[in-house]
């Protein structure tokens, strides 16, 4: 009697071609791959990511600082603002006191509805430009989330485009081994060579 494994018999099956052992094989590696290797890949992106990130967070909150200014008078650019991803950013000059240096005075980035003499909060670097407000956790772990999740993705992408590759070559092979068979076969079954 023969030892089964998994309901079929161990030893060589006559119509199991090599192309269908190189292809299951393929199967299992890609299996693998997409569901162990490409979750890893995005693990690791997202650990490097949220490690520059938090750098990133941390150098900003280090250069950056927010002042109380006094709006002083609106832009002349206030109805043709700058823009920023496709929005209109309203901008008016501000002044405010910094501790030690004085009074001082730089078009800042206001809320829309900012008049001149409302107090306003900016963002001021140590250079003294206005800046945006630093990086807060929410958006580190957002940023880290959305790289692994990208780099898993990708790989997962990268296995699946190699298999698709893999597999158009055995199918070419297998449809030449066929055609071999046939050819052997062929004769036999037509009597065309009796």
């Amino acid at each position: 009697m023969r030892t089964r494994l998994r309901g079929r018999p161990r030893g060589r099956n006559p119509l199991r071609r090599r192309s269908d052992v190189i292809e299951a094989w393929t199967v299992l590696a890609v299996t693998v791959l997409v569901c162990v290797g490409a979750p890893l890949v995005g693990a690791a992106v997202a650990r490097w990511a949220h490690g520059e990130a938090r750098a990133t967070a941390a150098e900003q909150r280090a250069d950056r600082h927010r002042v109380r200014a006094e709006v002083v008078e609106r832009s002349a650019g206030a109805r043709s603002s700058s823009e920023a991803g496709g929005q209109r950013v309203p901008r008016a000059t501000v002044r405010w006191t910094e501790p030690g240096e004085g009074r001082r005075t730089a078009l800042a980035r206001v809320p829309a509805d900012a008049r001149p003499g409302d107090v306003v909060h900016v963002w001021i670097d140590s250079r003294g430009r206005n800046v945006p407000p630093p990086v807060d956790g929410a958006s580190v772990w957002q940023h880290s989330i959305g790289m692994g999740v990208c780099a898993a993705g990708v790989s997962a992408a990268g296995v699946l485009l190699v298999h698709r590759g893999v597999r158009g070559v055995t199918l070419r092979r297998r449809l030449a081994e066929w055609e071999r068979a046939w050819a052997r076969t062929e004769p036999e079954w037509t009597h065309r060579g009796v």
